[in-house]
C-alpha cells in the first residue's frame, strides 16, 4: 500500500465538520480524555502519535509538555496537523509515512499512541510491532479503536456495503483483539477501558456523558470505544 492509497486518504474535511457538531464535540473530548489520562504525565516525554490525522491529539499532548511527533500517511492530514499546531503556538514534528514502517530507531519514544488507525491498517499486528519496536523500556503504548459489537461500528459497516471506500477495507476489533495485538508485540497489557456508551444520537450523548467514565473503568460491554494501555518491560522484566 502507497503512502496516499485510500483509505486513509479521508482528508481533514469531515474532522472537521465532526467536532463542530455536537454530538462529534462530545464524543471527541470523551475519548481524547480518556486516551490522555491512560498515556498519564507527559511533561518532558518523548511521544508518538502513529496516525495523527488532523494533529488534535498532537496538540492535546504538546499543550501538556509532550515532545511530540506526529506521523501520517496523508499529506493533505500533515498540512492540517501542521496549521492546527502553528495557529495555537505550539511545537510538534509531523512526518509522512506508514504507521506499519515507522522512520525511527529502536527504543526512541517514552509513550507511543495510535487512535482509530488500525482498523485501516492491512497489517495491524506489524504496525503494533513497529510501535512496540520505537517504545523505550518502561515506556507505554495505548490503542484506541472503534469496538466491533458497537452500533457505530455496524453503521459504518452499511456505509462500506453501500460503496464508501473508507469504511469498506475497515476492520473493528474487539478488547480481546486488540490485547492479543499488544501481547503478540512483546508488550505487557495493563489496562483496558471503554467509553462511548451511547448511540450516535447528541440528545443522548448529552445525557449520558457525565456517566461516561465511570461506566469505562467498570466495563468495555456496549462500549463504542475501546482503549488498551500495555507496557514495555525493561531488561530486568519490568515496566
Amino acid at each position: 500500500m502507497s503512502k496516499t492509497d485510500a483509505p486513509t486518504s479521508i482528508g481533514p474535511e469531515p474532522y472537521i465538520s465532526w467536532r463542530a457538531a455536537p454530538l462529534g464535540a462530545i464524543t471527541e473530548n470523551i475519548e481524547q480524555r480518556l486516551v490522555l489520562d491512560m498515556m498519564g504525565e507527559l511533561a518532558g516525554r518523548r511521544v508518538l502519535d502513529a496516525g495523527c490525522g488532523d494533529g488534535a491529539l498532537v496538540c492535546a499532548m504538546a499543550s501538556r509538555g509532550a515532545d511530540v511527533t506526529g506521523i501520517d500517511p496523508d499529506p493533505a492530514m500533515l498540512a492540517a496537523a501542521r496549521s492546527r499546531a502553528e495557529k495555537a503556538g505550539l511545537r510538534a514534528t509531523f512526518l509522512e509515512d506508514r504507521v506499519d514502517r515507522l522512520p525511527f530507531a529502536d527504543a526512541t519514544f517514552d509513550v507511543v499512541t495510535s487512535v482509530t488507525v488500525l482498523c485501516f491498517v492491512p497489517d495491524a499486528a506489524g504496525a503494533v510491532r513497529e510501535m512496540a519496536r520505537v517504545l523505550r523500556p518502561g515506556g507505554r503504548l495505548v490503542l484506541g479503536e472503534l469496538g466491533r459489537w458497537s452500533v457505530w461500528a455496524m453503521l459504518r459497516r452499511v456505509r462500506g456495503w453501500l460503496g464508501s471506500t473508507t469504511w469498506k477495507v475497515a476492520r473493528f476489533r474487539t478488547a480481546t483483539e486488540l490485547r492479543a495485538l499488544a501481547k503478540g508485540a512483546g508488550l505487557s497489557v495493563t489496562e483496558i477501558r471503554g467509553a462511548v456508551y451511547y448511540p450516535p444520537v447528541g440528545l443522548l450523548a448529552r445525557a449520558l456523558a457525565p456517566i461516561d467514565s465511570w461506566l469505562g473503568r467498570l466495563t468495555t460491554v456496549g462500549a463504542a470505544f475501546i482503549a488498551v494501555g500495555a507496557a514495555r518491560v525493561n531488561e530486568r522484566g519490568k515496566e
